[in-house]
């Protein structure tokens, strides 16, 4: 057994292969330190000893007291009081900046953070600790800045190159990030931290199985590291173990407290419990994203009670407002014909949805008021609204539509098995099929091989387009290009070295008309590429279409296929980023003796 303090034999071949190389679900829980560790507090109170001819002393050792023991209200009121003595103090500026983040208003306690900062410039935790906030809040420049300016104080500080790290790596700096990194390991290798973020950023660069090696190693030096048991988890879950994901996650919820942490892992626990089947389960924990201490929450305003799964809908006015991704607004649809059926014929559904989706579901679901919902930025929290809602008609009842699916859709069983619930425009279906009867002979193939987001954490989900090779050498068939955003370099790659030439359909633009784009998806033979809203668009209005899919992919609910496009045929990939035997069966489906098998075979 290797000796904590010591760097494994494992970890230090994983440690010599972290290097920047070109990467191909769930966030990574960072270890940063927390607002007012005991160190920190210990060192504050060492401080504020030295102030001892000052009437608030008293005051702030108490402050420091409640700090201390997880007491933040009278911890924030006691650093209050000392303020109306002295409005200039700059510890109690710090103690009350420390509340404040420990009761979830990033907002004020950034404002507190910075006041303490100018007060105390030679404070340099006070910078760490407003640095991670901002970091926290996803300020990643303004936190770099603090970072550095911690190490330009403390230059040998572990957690200060720990951190800097963090803030590099998310402004997709990888090999930057890994130079500031490894040093810090070597000269300390007995710190778990370090190595955790050295995971994170390998992760990101998609090589699983070197990640985990870092993690490992975290949990070897420090077995109670609950953020690292959580990241292993997540690659554990993208290597196709769902099952040993869920273990690790669960092990992370034991050992940890602060809520903002245990809710950032339920949505994780959330993902694993689906990819294993226990959709109800999977679904209860899903609600973690709604709580306002969620990093990344959005609330959705309006008038109404909140609605519960337990709530009878017959004959009541429900307003619903689709959420996450475009690709999720479309995906979670699937449970609208059923909601309006137990809404009953003298209910009312109000729908809000992302604008370049309401006349699609306008057309779709008629017995709806569809407008569009609109999103801003109140104070460092994300606030959904629907403005176009008539206020003296206000609706009795809200709901996020992701919630309802714990009502609706509680297992795979519950799902409809006929295709289709979004419905394309039949005259720009016959437009499109007139078009397409114009391009290059051969059956009419829409392509799509990424996001538009494609950040580096993003890019592990994707395949490099080079990767389609032999799906495209497919004789018979006429590629049509659907992919929107910038993509002539990936065309001109497939003219020039792959001698295909993607034919692009005219007029329409493939981002913004949606309406449009589903009916083109209609009139097309067959739709494929990975999991991104037009391939949702797609299966949703009931077209032909097969999805290049992850290990670990959620929406599938623990089955072989997409149980929300029962028509789709599913290819996955063995493990995250290898690609190729799954793209290389595609390419054998396509090229089949007699034609393609274009849509799911339904269950015996």
């Amino acid at each position: 057994m290797s000796r904590p303090g010591r760097i494994s034999d494992t970890s230090a071949i994983a440690l010599s292969a972290a290097d920047i190389r070109p990467a191909n679900a769930a966030a990574a829980a960072d270890a940063m330190g927390v607002a007012g560790s005991k160190d920190a507090l210990r060192q504050l109170n060492a401080a504020i000893g030295e102030l001892r001819a000052l009437s608030i002393e008293p005051i702030l050792r108490r402050a420091v007291a409640a700090l201390e023991a997880e007491d933040h209200e009278t911890g924030g009121k006691l650093a209050i009081q000392a303020l109306e003595h002295d409005e200039r103090n700059g510890f109690a500026w710090y103690l009350l900046a420390i509340a404040r983040e420990r009761a979830g208003d990033f907002v004020n306690s950034i404002t507190c953070y910075q006041s303490a900062l100018a007060l105390l410039p030679n404070q340099a935790d006070v910078a760490n600790d407003l640095g991670r906030l901002a970091f926290r809040m996803g300020m990643k420049v303004e936190a770099e800045k603090l970072f550095r300016h911690f190490l330009a104080a403390k230059p040998n500080h572990p957690e200060g190159a720990n951190n800097l790290a963090c803030a590099i790596r998310d402004q997709d700096r990888a090999e930057e990030a890994i130079a500031v990194l490894r040093p810090a390991i070597e000269a300390h290798p007995e710190m778990a931290m370090p190595w955790n973020t050295m995971g994170t950023i390998v992760t990101e660069q998609g090589d699983l199985a070197t990640a985990r090696l870092f993690y490992d190693e975290a949990l070897r030096l420090q077995p109670n590291f609950p953020k690292a048991q959580y990241n292993r988890g997540n690659v554990r879950l993208s290597l196709g173990d769902a099952a040993g994901a869920l273990a690790d996650c669960d092990v992370a919820l034991a050992g940890v407290s602060a809520e903002d942490e245990r809710l950032m892992m339920r949505l994780s626990r959330s993902t694993a419990l689906l990819e294993l089947g226990r959709t109800a389960e999977g679904w209860d924990d899903y609600e973690a994203r709604l709580h306002p201490l969620f990093a990344n929450s959005t609330h959705c305003q309006a008038p109404g009670a909140p609605w519960t799964p337990e709530t009878d809908l017959n004959g009541r006015s429900l307003l619903v407002f689709a959420e996450q991704g475009l690709g999720d607004e479309v995906m979670f649809a699937n449970l609208i014909p059923d909601l309006i059926a137990a809404l009953g014929p003298a209910g009312r559904l109000i729908l809000a949805v992302e604008k370049r989706l309401v006349p699609l579901f306008q057309r779709s679901f008629p017995q709806a008021e569809v407008g569009a919902h609109a999103t801003y930025d109140v104070a460092g929290r994300s606030i959904r609204v629907a403005p176009f809602l008539d206020e003296a008609r206000p609706p009795e009842l809200v709901a996020p539509l992701g919630s309802l699916l714990r009502r609706f859709r509680p297992s795979v069983d519950s799902f409809p098995a006929q295709p289709g619930y979004l419905k394309a425009a039949p005259e720009r279906i016959a437009h499109w099929r007139q078009v397409l009867d114009a391009a290059p002979a051969g059956l009419k193939v829409g392509l799509l091989w990424k996001s538009a987001l494609m950040t580096s954490a993003r890019r592990r989900y994707f395949s490099a387009f080079e990767a389609w090779r032999d799906v495209l050498a497919t004789p018979g068939v006429t590629f049509v290009n659907l992919q929107y955003g910038d993509c002539a370099a990936e065309l001109e790659q497939a003219r020039r070295d792959m001698g295909v030439e993607i034919w692009t359909p005219p007029g329409i633009d493939l981002k913004q008309d949606l309406d449009d784009i589903a009916a083109l998806t209609c009139a097309l033979d067959l739709v494929i590429g990975f999991p991104n809203a037009t391939v949702n668009l797609a299966g949703a209005c009931g077209a032909s279409a097969w999805v290049a899919s992850a290990p670990g992919a959620w929406p599938r609910l623990g089955s072989d296929h997409y149980p929300w496009y029962p028509q789709m045929r599913v290819f996955t990939a063995p493990a995250l980023g290898d690609w190729a035997p799954m793209l290389g069966q595609m390419a054998q489906a396509l090229a089949e003796p007699g034609g393609p098998q274009l849509r799911r075979a339904p269950p015996p």
